[in-house]
């Protein structure tokens, strides 16, 4: 009796993960999209993101390295960087103090406006309309 009730439960459990797995593969496949303060919304796609917990003042970190665009998330608003170098986002992910590096580097009145993006260069944002403008 006990062996024949295992086999039922184990059943049970392999039809749960068969559906679980199911519903899965059958879910649609959307990227994530984040506000970018005064841009509109930024489509993640091309994006490596990482969720930063070793700093105050840096939440998260996007880098497009095709397009070296990279995404700030501060104080849960993003900010967008374009013509990082990839050496300049290395620095910044391995900085002992991701912060200050942030505040002396990147940020566009530290950096002499070197990393702010130019309209033919940005990153492609979703406009009101549902069109798509540099």
């Amino acid at each position: 009796m006990t062996a024949c009730c295992n086999q039922l439960l184990w059943c049970k459990a392999m039809v749960r993960t068969a559906a679980l797995l199911l519903s899965l593969l059958t879910a649609p496949v959307t990227s994530e999209k984040v506000d970018v303060g005064g841009r509109g919304a930024v489509d993640l796609r091309t994006f490596e993101c990482r969720d930063i917990t070793r700093s105050t003042i840096v939440q998260r970190v996007c880098y497009d390295a095709a397009q070296s665009d990279l995404l700030v998330a501060v104080k849960s608003t993003y900010h967008q960087y374009c013509s990082v170098p990839a050496e300049t986002y290395a620095a910044f992910m391995n900085a002992p103090s991701m912060g200050l590096f942030f505040q002396r580097t990147i940020r566009t009145a530290a950096s002499g406006d070197r990393y702010r993006c130019r309209d033919q260069h940005s990153v492609e944002v979703q406009t009101g309309g549902g069109q798509v403008s540099p």
